[in-house]
């Protein structure tokens, strides 16, 4: 099966259980071919699990959840030594953080000594416990849920962990005709969970990764990118524009967006397409500004002209 066969197969088989949500699926498998982490902010019960137990699925990766909350610990995410008593010695005791797809559920309801133990994880694909430095699982990828900021008990992400996130996606409520066939199959909370197929080996995930790598961006692409990058930076509407780290998260993205669609080469609608997801949570509005970060995003769309090639 060529490429952009296998990856529409994927996406209609977590489709059939995450209803209506194409363009979020699409997005998601962006996010873990590009070796990065997907941070979903969504009100409870918008399919957030459902789409990491399918992702899982399709992918066959273990998978793990962590229900974060005001009481956890450190140690309760990436595990603790136990001192044995038959041989006077210590034995290390992995957490959930050891599989390759973790979901961290409401990931702003800890607090943030508690999500900073995440950091290590996310970004060097390691953990450091007791002094002892120990490798996770290839691939490694998290999905974090957070609820929205105004709800009690929640603790917001500081910009340093956001930036970890490669990927920020909202599901948002079904579409009148999926939700209807939601209410037809008679889906509920109770329901047992369907197993989805597996439609990506491991061989071809090293493939769609490796072929990202070499898609070629044209120097008329990269100056698209750069005035992207250079109006964030220098408009009266933003008061953090987007980092070095943000500018080649958007690059990597768009080439693997390219990927999915069958291109060896990028084209303006492949940043387009991923700038929302990549750049609105790493996007500060001015204090001046009521906009959010999706409205900067819309923002940069506008003023920016987009190139032809």
């Amino acid at each position: 099966m060529q490429l952009q066969g296998l990856i529409d197969a994927a996406v209609a088989e977590v489709g059939s259980v995450l209803l209506g949500k194409e363009a979020q699926i699409r997005l998601a498998l962006c996010c873990l071919f590009s070796r990065g982490h997907l941070l979903i902010e969504d009100l409870p019960g918008m399919g957030k699990t459902t789409l990491s137990h399918a992702l899982a699925d399709v992918l066959g990766l273990s998978w793990k959840r962590v229900q974060f909350t005001s009481d956890l610990l450190p140690a309760d995410i990436l595990g603790v030594s136990i001192y044995n008593r038959s041989d006077a010695s210590f034995s290390f005791h992995p957490g959930p953080i050891f599989t390759q797809l973790l979901l961290a559920d409401e990931i702003n309801r800890t607090t943030p000594r508690t999500q900073s133990a995440l950091l290590e994880a996310m970004a060097e694909r390691q953990v450091t416990v007791e002094g002892e430095t120990r490798p996770l699982p290839d691939p490694f990828f998290v999905i974090a849920t957070q609820n929205p900021v105004h709800q009690s008990g929640t603790y917001p992400l500081p910009e340093s962990q956001l930036d970890r996130f490669l990927m920020r996606l909202e599901l948002g409520y079904p579409h009148p005709r999926a939700e209807r066939q939601m209410f037809e199959r008679g889906h509920n909370s109770g329901a047992e969970r369907v197993v989805l197929a597996r439609r990506i080996s491991d061989e071809q995930l090293r493939q769609i990764r490796s072929r990202a790598a070499t898609v070629h961006a044209s120097d008329n692409l990269l100056d698209y990118l750069q005035r992207l990058v250079a109006y964030t930076r220098s408009s009266a509407e933003f008061a953090v524009g987007l980092s070095p780290r943000g500018a080649l998260a958007l690059l990597d993205c768009a080439r693997t967006w390219a990927v999915m669609h069958n291109r060896e080469h990028l084209v303006p609608e492949d940043l387009q397409m991923v700038l929302p997801a990549v750049a609105a949570h790493r996007l500060v509005p001015a204090g001046d500004y009521a906009g959010d970060g999706m409205a900067l995003v819309e923002l940069l769309r506008r003023e920016v002209d987009v190139i032809r090639p």
